[in-house]
């Protein structure tokens, strides 16, 4: 997806916010009670993928987990902060 397409309003139910991880990470879970609370608040729509279940993402995103993906393209990994997924979600 181009930046520019992006950047294009939509809004909250055409979004899509995509939770990387796996089981037994504490980092996953921290990020799941942020995304769970932003997403609530402005009614985006997320989802859990799991590395251990799907390879690509496995090769994709193995050292960087959790990661976080908006609308398909990575938004950040490790440490979601949940000012800047607001903001990203035009919240």
């Amino acid at each position: 997806m181009s930046p520019l397409l992006r950047r294009t309003k939509r809004k909250p139910g055409e979004r899509l916010v995509t939770l990387v991880g796996k089981p037994g990470c504490h980092l996953c879970d921290d990020a799941r009670e942020v995304i769970s609370e932003v997403c609530g608040e402005l009614g985006v729509p997320w989802e859990e993928k799991d590395i251990t279940q799907d390879e690509a993402l496995n090769r994709a995103y193995w050292e960087q987990i959790p990661v976080v993906l908006v609308d398909g393209e990575q938004h950040t990994f490790w440490r979601v902060d949940a000012g800047r997924l607001r903001k990203e979600l035009g919240g």
